[in-house]
């Protein structure tokens, strides 16, 4: 059981970081027409999408990235609370 809880909250600080890269890459010209954009692109942006839909950028500044980051957050530590009340 402790395998299967390490194994997700890896998974989620990968997608974590892959979020941080694809993010960053906004800040590059044409670094998201990249193969390694487009690859990016194909796994962040369908967990974005449904933040961008509820939270509209300010001005210049998309800031629904912030608040998947902060759901993603809450789910790790939701599954860390998971594991101690279950072990």
């Amino acid at each position: 059981m402790a395998f299967v809880f390490g194994l997700l909250q890896q998974i989620i600080q990968l997608y974590s970081w892959a979020l941080i890269i694809y993010i960053l890459m906004s800040w590059f010209p044409n670094a998201r027409e990249t193969s390694i954009g487009r690859i990016l692109a194909r796994i962040c942006e369908p967990y974005l999408e449904p933040f961008r839909k509820i939270i509209p950028p300010i001005g210049m500044m998309d800031i629904s990235p912030i608040v998947a980051f902060l759901v993603l957050n809450f789910a790790t530590k939701g599954l860390h609370s998971v594991y101690l009340w279950l072990v």
